[in-house]
C-alpha cells in the first residue's frame, strides 16, 4: 500500500517581509480542522474497508475475472484514495511548522493507524504477482482494466524482489519506526538549526540565501556559519545517513536488488543503461560546462581562485533587486499565457484558492515543493519566498509541477503518479518558459549577461551537481556496505565529487566537508537526484523541438502531462521524434548549456 506524503520543506504565519501581501494554505478542500468530523468519519470508513477488502479478496485474485478485477481494483483505488488524503493533511500541517509538538504528534498517530489499518493489504501486490504470466496477460487485455496494466506491470517488475508476505507485512508495520522516524528526526533537526549571521538568528533557508547576496563578506560568513553549525551537529547527521544506508541494505540485500539503485530505477520506470547514459554523458561534460563557466565568473569576479561563497554569487554588474510577490506571480503567469493561455488558466487558482504557502516562518520546513494531495481535490506548493530572482524561477519550476498534477488527476488515484525521471519536465519546463521570456524582454547587454549568467547557473545545479550528488550517494552506499562510517570518512566521499564536478576554479574552505548533511533528498529519497538531470535533459531536448516549429506542439506537450504515469517515457516521447534511450540524446541538452556559455564568453 502506498501513501502519499508530501516531500519535505518548511511553513507559519504571513510574513510579508518587503514582497506584499504572501500567500497561505488554506487546507480545508482537505480537512476543515484536526478534530473535523469528516477526518475521523474517513478513518473510521478506512479502518472498515481494509479488513473488508482483506476478506474479500485475500487468496482470490487469480480467479477474478475482468470485471470482478475491475471492482478490485476500483476498491483499492478508493483506499488509497482516503489515506493520501489523511496523510496529506498530516504531512502538509507538520512541514508548516515541524517544531509543533502537536502538529508532529498529530501526523505521527495518523501514520501509526494507517499503517496499522492497511497492514492487512499487503498481500495484495504479493498475491497479485503470483498470478501466472497468461492469465495476467489475458484479463488485462479486457477493456474493463486494461488502462490500468502499466501500473501492474511496474508491480510485477518487482516480482523477483518479493519476500514472504510474512516478511512484507512485518516491514510494513515496522516501518514507523525505521526509516520514517529517521526521517522525522532530520526534519526536526534541521527546521530547528539556527545560524548566527552579523548578529541576526537565522532559520537553515534564510543562511543558505545569503550565499547569493552580493556582499561578498555575508556570504562568507554564512557559509562559515552554516559549516560551524553543521560541524557542531555532524555526528547526529552521520548517525542519519549510518542508519538509513543500512537498513537499505539489508533490505536489498533480502530482496536481492543487484544494485542499491535498482529499486529507485524500477520505481522510476527506467532502465539502468539509461541512467548510466545520463551519468557518464555529464561527466564527460564536466569540463565544458561548469569548469568553463566558473572559470569565466572568478575573471567577472576579479579572483584567481573563487570559494565556495562565491559560486552562487550575483554578478559584479548586476544590481541587488528585491522582487514583489505580485511582480514574481505575473511574470510567472505571463510566460505560461505566452506558450498556451491553458496553462496560465491552470496556474492562476494556485494564487487565488489558498493553494500556495509562500512565507519564510519559524519552524517551516526550508526548499520548495509541490504536492499533489489525492486526485479528488488539488496540489499544494510551498515556498519560501525572499524575492530573489532565483525565487521566480523556484515560483515557475513548482507551478510547473502544480499545472502536471492537475492535467495528471484525470488518470485517477492509481495511474496519476509521474515516475521520478518524467516528474520534473513540467516543472523545468516552466522554468524555461519563464526564462525565455524574460530573455526576450532584455533591454541591454548587460541584461542579458545576467540572465544567461543566471541560467547557466541553474542549470549547472540541476544538472551537474545533481549528478554529482548522485555519485556521492553511490559511493556513500557502496562504502556503508563495508562498515559503519565515521563523519570524517563520509565529509571525504563528499570532497572526492566536489573537485571534480566543480573544477578546478574552486578552493574549498575548512568546513565545507560538512555539506552533506543537510541535504534532504539523501534521507527522504536514496537516488532521487538524479530525476533533476534527467528532467532537465529532457526539457532542453523538448525545447528545442519546440523553438524547432514542430506543429501541434503545444497539444503534444497538455498528451504528455496528462498521461501522468500510465505510459513509459520512451511512448511519451515518441511524439517528439526523441529517444531518451538513444546515448546521444543526452548530449542535445548539455549542447544548450554549452551554448549558452559560449554566448556568455563574446558578452
Amino acid at each position: 500500500m502506498t501513501i502519499k506524503l508530501p516531500t519535505p520543506v518548511f511553513d507559519a504565519h504571513s510574513s510579508a517581509g518587503g514582497f506584499g501581501e504572501l500567500p497561505e494554505w488554506d487546507l480545508s478542500d482537505l480537512y476543515t480542522a484536526p478534530d473535523a468530523p469528516e477526518y475521523e468519519r474517513d478513518m473510521g470508513w478506512l479502518e472498515t474497508e481494509c479488513a473488508a477488502f482483506a476478506a474479500d479478496y485475500e487468496g482470490k485474485l487469480a480467479a477474478l475475472d475482468a470485471a470482478g478485477m475491475a471492482d478490485c481494483i476500483r476498491r483499492y483505488e478508493a483506499i488509497e484514495t482516503t489515506a493520501g488524503r489523511i496523510m496529506s493533511y498530516a504531512g502538509l500541517r507538520y512541514y508548516q511548522n515541524t517544531v509543533d509538538a502537536g502538529r508532529a504528534k498529530f501526523m505521527a498517530d495518523a501514520q501509526d493507524r494507517i499503517t496499522t489499518f492497511t497492514t492487512p493489504l499487503v498481500f495484495f501486490s504479493l498475491e497479485f504477482n503470483r498470478i501466472e504470466d497468461t492469465t495476467y496477460e489475458a484479463v488485462f487485455a479486457d477493456p474493463a482494466v486494461a488502462r490500468y496494466k502499466p501500473v501492474f506491470d511496474r508491480m510485477r517488475a518487482m516480482k523477483p524482489h518479493q519476500l514472504s508476505d510474512e516478511l512484507e507485512k512485518f516491514l510494513h508495520d515496522q516501518s514507523v519506526v525505521g526509516a520514517a522516524a529517521w526521517n522525522r528526526l532530520f526534519d526536526e533537526t534541521t527546521a530547528a538549526l539556527e545560524f548566527t549571521v552579523d548578529g541576526e538568528v537565522l532559520n537553515l533557508e534564510a543562511t543558505t540565501t545569503l550565499l547569493s547576496d552580493h556582499n561578498r563578506d555575508k556570504r562568507q560568513a554564512a557559509a562559515q556559519e552554516l559549516a560551524r553549525v553543521f560541524g557542531q551537529n555532524i555526528k547526529l547527521f552521520a548517525r542519519v545517513h549510518n542508519t538509513l544506508a543500512k537498513e537499505k541494505e539489508i533490505e536489498d540485500r533480502w530482496r536481492k536488488m543487484p544494485t542499491p539503485q535498482t529499486g529507485r530505477h524500477l520505481s522510476n520506470h527506467v532502465e539502468p543503461e539509461v541512467v548510466e547514459a545520463l551519468r557518464n554523458a555529464v561527466v564527460a561534460a564536466y569540463p565544458r560546462l561548469s569548469h568553463r563557466y566558473y572559470a569565466l565568473k572568478a575573471k567577472w569576479l576579479g579572483l584567481d581562485t573563487l570559494q565556495v561563497w562565491d559560486r552562487n554569487a550575483p554578478l559584479p554588474t548586476e544590481a541587488p533587486r528585491s522582487i514583489g510577490w505580485d511582480e514574481a506571480r505575473q511574470t510567472v503567469l505571463d510566460a505560461y499565457s505566452a506558450f498556451d493561455p491553458r496553462m496560465a488558466k491552470i496556474a492562476e487558482p494556485f494564487f487565488e484558492k489558498g493553494w500556495i504557502d509562500a512565507g519564510v516562518k519559524p519552524g517551516k520546513a526550508p526548499g520548495a515543493f509541490a504536492h499533489p494531495t489525492v486526485t479528488s481535490v488539488h496540489p499544494y506548493v510551498m515556498l519560501n519566498y525572499l524575492g530573489k530572482p532565483r525565487d521566480v524561477m523556484t515560483l515557475a519550476h513548482e507551478l510547473g509541477h502544480g499545472v502536471h498534477q492537475v492535467l495528471a488527476a484525470k488518470q485517477g488515484e492509481m495511474l496519476s503518479s509521474t515516475p521520478l525521471t518524467l516528474a520534473e519536465t513540467a516543472s523545468v519546463f516552466g522554468e524555461m518558459l519563464t526564462f525565455r521570456k524574460l530573455l526576450d524582454g532584455a533591454k541591454t547587454p548587460a541584461e542579458r549577461k545576467t540572465l544567461l549568467a543566471g541560467k547557466v547557473e541553474d542549470m549547472i545545479n540541476t544538472v551537474v551537481r545533481q549528478i554529482a550528488f548522485y555519485d556521492f550517494e553511490c559511493k556513500l552506499h557502496a562504502a556503508r556496505a563495508k562498515g559503519e562510517l565515521t563523519p570524517d570518512e563520509i565529509n571525504d566521499l563528499w570532497m572526492s565529487v566536489q573537485g571534480e564536478s566543480l573544477g578546478p576554479a574552486f578552493e574549498f574552505m575548512p568546513g565545507y566537508e560538512t555539506f552533506w548533511s543537510y541535504i534532504p533528498h539523501f534521507v527522504h529519497s536514496p537516488f532521487y537526484v538524479y530525476a533533476y538531470a534527467f528532467g532537465d535533459g529532457l526539457v532542453n531536448a523538448l525545447y528545442a523541438t519546440y523553438a524547432g516549429g514542430l506543429e501541434g506542439f503545444e497539444d503534444k506537450y497538455f498528451a504528455m502531462l496528462e498521461a501522468g504515469g500510465s505510459m513509459h517515457h520512451k511512448e511519451l516521447l515518441a511524439p517528439f521524434g526523441l529517444d531518451a534511450t538513444d546515448p546521444a540524446f543526452w548530449d542535445k541538452g548539455l549542447s544548450m548549456i554549452a551554448g549558452f556559455i559560449d554566448e556568455l564568453e563574446t558578452l
